[in-house]
């Protein structure tokens, strides 16, 4: 195919084959240049006709319907004619620079900035699927100021405005395609990429950007495979070698998502290489293949016959596409036919269906004769497409474009020549006046979407997410399911509609899952294996009092304190609160035992008073003995104070009371004690201590005594009195309603003082115990001063060693023990005579139990 053939003029009402167009009356005409339409496979001179794309042959059709329908359209450039010239595009910078400046001369005479045939207006250049070759083209025009419409993103170096100043973009930047594939990956959980780009600049460029980004999003390249740009026949069979090399990296990584960048030179290489492996019987990938806009399933003449399955699933970000209307019945019409209008046609028939429209003398080799009836409808995806694919829709853009700047601009001239302007010709319209018209144009296509350029030259559009459904017959669906918007808000930029996609058959309809180790589960936190990639960690459970309640958190939570986690560690659940309350079986316990033992005191009291008057009563001192039994009844009924939930008057009250009313228990009983001690002293000839006998003596004692103590607890009051607090950690689920003493030395000088009386108490009822006491109560004192000091050794150890309720409970026990044990052994043999043996409770018996006593 001469890479020159195929110079096409649009008229009003044909299309017909003109190298020499001429000027109709009222009509005149404007060339805009494609580019690049069949590209070229390098696999030798002599295979270079066969190694076209027949795919793309719907560009050139794309470009035709839209100029036939502004040429038909009476709105659009009324009384104007737009045509076509068409070029090939080429691998190779010195040919691309000579086509380009070919633009320039006059036909068919290649002299550059000489222009002899002014009716054929260049206006615009449309063209440039490679970057390279865009950059190419666009570094020519660019110095005439040129209108160029591409279809590649070039790298912000490449596509700064001020460097390429003619340049539109038919495409969003890569920049957006690359955050939306991260949107992507984070969407689906996939966090282990294999990456895949071409061995050259670009490549080179699209992994510069995609890693770091990739980093910053919490995602990590498995491997970086590099495919080359271009081959010639000769390298095949290193290409094959190198698979082999490589290729064990593919199978063998975890990674189950792919994401390749790529032209389609370089894609069309990657198709060879996967190929290739099949040839050597190596396993078939099951992977999910996530490529890039340039990506569009072409096919290579000799690729057709080739297994696509591979990409069965793949997801690409493809160039938003709609269907004008009109467009599959104009394809419908294309015939071989039309070899005299179109210099391309007859090529693409016998590629695309196999078949040989020479005569048998002609044909190189046999093949089957084309009948001319056949239908594009009826190829292969990978061929031919009968809806207008991204690129070509937006080759239709690009020419309705240039024809509403360019209709924009004539209708302005119109205007300043009704005002008395001067009177321009037709064709003297020169590109670069088309820029002021084609910066912030916007106008709505006949697929009804709004077709708008920014301040730089780039279409404001985004990308539609497809999802390719491939068949074994090479056939494919393309199925929408998603959109890219670059303008829409942060967050919001990609949806997705999950459930209309469909995996490769390898996953079983199964979302995959590309990770590189399996995910930390709740209740579990991400550690960093040493010398690997972050993605790569193992799982730790969460400490104490921490939790993770999502899937591969880097760290546990702590949880608030008033929460607890769960056995599993996946969820705070609000601690229970906890203290001694009535309900609780403990409390009721201890409640019915102070009660029952403040019922047996209250009884005790009222024997006593209804008894006060017999001996056993009155000795040792009656009054004594009622203050006693108050102060017994008192300490019962204190532990009352210790059950609930704590205040501040109950925690004010609690420690202060026992202390005050237990030491005048101890001091009643240490006046008792000494009142019988004295007393015996004084009945020796000459004693001083008989003016020491009496009540007066027992009544200093008590006071003195509790006045010692309750200063103590004025002191504590004072200085540090307790207060409620609640103890979050002590006891694991629980927070520990409690009152803090303020001060634990004041707390245990209390009971050191208590020790203290009882410790005296104990010490001069033992040394009396063997006087001639009628009822012998000097040893029941030291019983029950036994029975008190036990008690309150073993409750300090105790009281340490226990936590939340537990604690109070043992202080409620000491007192109630410590308290029985007093009421017990001080007034149980009392009791048993006035209530069971009231013949032993006479003054006859007192007298008689003295004597024999002595």
């Amino acid at each position: 195919m001469n890479p020159m053939q195929g110079l096409f003029v649009f008229r009003k009402t044909e299309i017909q084959e003109n190298v020499s167009p001429t000027i109709h009356p009222r009509t005149s005409m404007f060339f805009m240049e494609v580019c690049e339409v069949h590209e070229r496979f390098i696999l030798g001179p002599s295979e270079l006709t066969s190694s076209s794309v027949p795919k793309q042959y719907q560009y050139l059709l794309a470009l035709a319907f839209a100029i036939k329908e502004i040429n038909e359209n009476p709105n659009i450039l009324p009384n104007i004619t737009l045509g076509f010239h068409f070029l090939c595009g080429y691998f190779f910078a010195k040919t691309n620079y000579k086509a380009t400046l070919s633009l320039l001369s006059t036909r068919h005479r290649f002299l550059p900035n000489f222009k002899c045939d002014i009716q054929n207006s260049l206006v615009s250049l449309i063209g440039g699927f490679c970057s390279e070759t865009t950059a190419n083209v666009a570094t020519i025009l660019a110095l005439y100021n040129i209108p160029q419409f591409t279809f590649t993103s070039l790298p912000s170096m490449q596509g700064d405005k001020m460097e390429f100043p003619s340049m539109y973009r038919m495409v969003p930047n890569e920049a957006h395609q690359y955050r939306g594939v991260v949107h992507l990956f984070h969407h689906f959980g996939w966090t282990w990429i294999g990456l895949v780009a071409m061995d050259d600049e670009n490549g080179d460029r699209f992994l510069q950007t995609v890693v770091p980004l990739l980093s910053l999003n919490k995602m990590c390249y498995s491997f970086i495979l590099k495919t080359p740009k271009r081959t010639y026949k000769d390298e095949i069979l290193m290409l094959v070698l190198q698979l082999q090399e490589q290729y064990p990296v593919l199978m063998e990584s975890k990674a189950n998502v792919y994401f390749v960048y790529g032209e389609p030179p370089g894609l069309h290489i990657l198709r060879m290489l996967l190929f290739a492996a099949e040839t050597v019987s190596l396993p078939p990938l099951g992977k999910v293949w996530i490529v890039t806009s340039q990506w569009n399933f072409e096919s290579l003449s000799f690729q057709t016959s080739w297994d696509i399955q591979t990409f069965h699933g793949a997801l690409s970000f493809t160039v938003h596409s709609s269907q004008p209307p009109g467009f599959q019945e104009f394809l419908q019409n294309v015939k071989p036919s039309w070899a005299q209008r179109d210099g391309f046609i007859q090529e693409f028939w016998q590629q695309a269906f196999n078949c040989s429209l020479k005569s048998s003398l002609q044909q190189e080799e046999i093949k089957q004769p084309c009948t001319g009836e056949e239908k594009l409808g009826s190829l292969p995806g990978v061929l031919f497409e009968m809806s207008m694919t991204g690129y070509s829709y937006n080759i239709y853009n690009a020419v309705y474009a240039v024809a509403h700047s360019l209709h924009a601009m004539l209708v302005l001239r119109s205007k300043y020549e009704r005002l008395g302007g001067h009177r321009q010709p037709i064709h003297s319209v020169h590109p670069w006046k088309l820029h002021p018209f084609l910066l912030g144009l916007s106008f709505n296509n006949s697929a009804r979407d709004i077709v708008r350029f920014d301040e730089t030259g780039e279409i404001v559009s985004g990308f539609d997410v497809t999802n390719w459904v491939t068949f074994p017959n090479g056939s494919f669906v393309r199925l929408t399911v998603g959109r890219l918007d670059p303008q829409a808000p942060r967050g919001q930029e990609l949806t997705l509609n999950d459930d209309q996609i469909v995996w490769h058959k390898s996953f079983k309809q199964v979302q995959p899952v590309s990770v590189c180790n399996d995910p930390c589960y709740p209740g579990y936190s991400k550690k960093k294996k040493e010398g690997d990639f972050f993605c790569c960690y193992e799982c730790a459970s969460c400490p104490e009092g921490m939790i993770s309640n999502q899937r591969d958190m880097d760290s546990c939570l702590e949880c608030p304190e008033d929460h607890y986690p769960t056995k599993d560690k996946t969820q705070c659940i609000p601690k229970i609160l906890s203290y001694l309350s009535f309900k609780d079986p403990l409390g009721i316990i201890l409640a019915v035992l102070a009660i029952s033992f403040s019922l047996i005191t209250a009884l005790v009291f009222g024997a006593f008073i209804t008894h006060q008057e017999t001996p056993i009563v009155k000795a040792n001192n009656r009054s004594i003995t009622y203050i006693l039994l108050i102060s017994l009844l008192l300490c019962f009924l204190c532990s009352f104070l210790f059950i609930g939930q704590p205040v501040r008057v109950s925690c004010l009250l609690r420690q202060i009371t026992f202390g005050i009313i237990f030491s005048v228990a101890l001091s009643s009983v240490l006046a008792k004690t000494f009142t019988v001690v004295l007393a015996f002293m004084a009945t020796r000839p000459g004693s001083r201590v008989r003016k020491w006998v009496g009540k007066r003596m027992a009544d200093c004692i008590i006071l003195l005594c509790t006045f010692i103590q309750a200063c103590i607890c004025i002191i504590w009051l004072t200085t540090s009195a307790p207060f409620p607090d609640k103890d979050m950690h002590s006891v694991n689920g629980e927070i520990i309603l409690e009152c803090k003493e303020g001060s634990a030395t004041m707390f245990y000088c209390v009971l050191g003082y208590m020790g203290f009386l009882a410790i005296v108490s104990f010490t001069v009822a033992f040394l009396a115990r063997k006087l001639p006491d009628s009822f012998n109560e000097a040893k029941f004192i030291t019983f029950s001063m036994l029975v008190f000091c036990s008690v309150w050794l073993s409750f300090v150890p105790t009281y340490l060693s226990t936590k939340g309720k537990y604690m109070v409970a043992v202080e409620i026990f000491s007192i109630l023990a410590s308290s029985a044990g007093l009421l017990g052994c001080i007034f149980s043999p009392k009791c048993y005579i006035i209530v069971i043996r009231p013949e032993l409770n006479s003054r006859e018996q007192l007298i008689k139990r003295n004597n024999n006593n002595t």
